[in-house]
């Protein structure tokens, strides 16, 4: 591959690194970036290659929550105390409780939800319609105190009404961390724990799919070359790195300010996605 080439993986594991813990959109990122900028190597980036190649760069993101908050998420850690632990093992509960409806929703229908809602006009309208929500929510808790501040007061059943949120995100352009996030405020959660849980979410939710694509990928008789193993190395690492920078941005950001900055910033990506496929394609 040329020097435009690998410039252009370095530039996705970047977009994959931020897109995919703000709540903005991965999808209606990418389609934009692909459009703007194609591969010209078809032998690496095969088409199947490079649908399993999207999904599996993510793991790089999910490195970065591992890393950031991995003496919060370990029980077995020796400087916590016995209820401390107790707290971490439901932690972990009720993430695996969040994540069942999408594990099983998205085993059943995600490739179904791709073929036929992975147009542009549908991720251009879900990326204005959840900008939307996230402006009118925002103004709903100007003056609104959040009855979950901690996640101690987090409940199965609440972490289970997030998780069936959580299945909206099968439709591109919505945004995993976009729609868990608002639905996790909708119904109580502060922005700090809805951020947070959402990075938790995030971690077998993403293996899994990652693992469903590989697996899904080798069984369709393909394989990987030694440029194609590397470019997914590059990408990977690039994409943990800037996700670290990008979760470290979210966490403080949400403590000074809401989330209305990035209801705006949905509804101009969406235009621009109509724009751009309505002139150009």
């Amino acid at each position: 591959m040329n020097l435009l080439e690998w410039i252009r993986i370095v530039l996705i594991g970047i977009i994959e690194g931020i897109t995919e813990w703000l709540p903005i959109s991965s999808t209606g990122h990418m389609l934009l970036f692909d459009e703007l900028f194609t591969t010209q190597a078809p032998k690496v980036f095969t088409e199947q290659f490079s649908e399993m190649f999207m999904v599996v760069i993510q793991l790089g993101a999910i490195l970065a929550v591992v890393t950031l908050y991995f003496n919060k998420l370990n029980p077995w850690a020796k400087s916590k105390s016995v209820q401390q632990k107790k707290n971490t093992y439901s932690l972990w509960g009720k993430v695996i409780v969040g994540c069942l409806p999408a594990a099983v929703f998205g085993l059943l229908f995600d490739d179904w939800m791709e073929a036929h809602f992975g147009d542009h006009v549908t991720i251009a309208v879900m990326l204005i319609l959840y900008g939307v929500l996230f402006i009118l929510l925002e103004y709903r808790n100007r003056n609104r105190e959040f009855s979950i501040q901690r996640f101690s007061q987090m409940t199965y059943k609440t972490a289970l009404i997030i998780g069936l949120i959580q299945i909206l995100s099968l439709v591109p352009g919505t945004s995993r961390s976009g729609v868990t996030i608002l639905g996790a405020m909708l119904i109580g959660c502060s922005r700090y724990i809805a951020a947070e849980y959402t990075f938790y979410l995030a971690i077998p939710v993403m293996f899994g799919a990652s693992g469903l694509k590989v697996v899904k990928y080798l069984l369709k008789g393909n394989s990987f070359t030694g440029e194609q193993v590397l470019v997914m190395a590059v990408a990977m690492v690039i994409a943990y790195a800037v996700s670290v920078l990008a979760i470290k941005f979210l966490v403080g950001y949400i403590k000074k300010h809401d989330f209305t900055v990035f209801g705006y910033y949905r509804i101009a990506l969406g235009i621009l996605v109509l724009v751009c496929f309505g002139l150009f394609l």
